[in-house]
């Protein structure tokens, strides 16, 4: 008889890998919903910029399974916002973003898997906040901006005179991007961020740290 190992997988770790694919896909669905619930912030950037919190729950399951299934349930919550609301810039903007969020929630999720301690999630978010905000700032002045003023008819200078009202010193897009983008999402960061730190360790256990 032959006596070959059996290349299926264990059914304990088909049973593993399904409960992380059902946890990866209620955390993309609640950061979609949280999505939803974007409001502006016209003293800090245009109307067009609305901030959420929807990096909770990826940040939680980033930290939780580990920085794929972080990028995992960031790409679940794009793909259902897709879904929800539709694309008007050719899925620029949601590659874009999805880009800006896997560089939030990665360095995050990674340093806090290598040693689970409130310094070292500390140490994940600061990080993770500061390649967020530069991956934004370079999305936006190279990719998002000029794709949204194409698919709605704005010029550059329409997006620098919208950032001149609140800041008067914007005088190209470049400024634009590091005088408005950046402060808004060093702010959404620390707000994800704070929110994951007191949430966490009430609700890890639900996800199987």
């Amino acid at each position: 008889m032959n006596t070959a190992a059996n290349p299926q997988k264990h059914p304990g770790q088909r049973a593993s890998k399904t409960k992380t694919m059902v946890k990866v896909a209620m955390l993309g669905a609640l950061a979609a919903v949280l999505m939803l619930f974007a409001f502006p912030l016209p003293f800090l950037a245009p109307s067009f910029y609305e901030l959420d919190f929807s990096e909770v729950p990826v940040l939680i399951g980033s930290f939780a399974m580990g920085p794929l299934a972080g990028a995992a349930i960031e790409l679940v919550k794009i793909l259902i916002n897709l879904l929800l609301n539709g694309t008007k810039t050719m899925f620029v903007g949601e590659l874009a973003n999805l880009i800006v969020g896997c560089a939030f929630v990665i360095p995050a999720g990674y340093i806090y898997q290598r040693n689970k301690t409130r310094k070292h999630a500390i140490a994940g978010l600061v990080i993770g906040v500061v390649t967020m905000t530069a991956a934004a700032v370079l999305m936006n002045a190279y990719v998002l901006l000029p794709a949204y003023g194409k698919a709605f008819g704005m010029s550059q200078d329409s997006f620098i005179k919208a950032g001149a009202a609140i800041h008067s010193s914007i005088d190209s897009l470049l400024d634009f991007c590091l005088l408005l983008v950046a402060p808004f999402n060093i702010l959404k960061g620390v707000f994800a961020s704070v929110i994951t730190l007191l949430l966490y360790k009430r609700i890890s256990g639900l996800l199987g740290r």
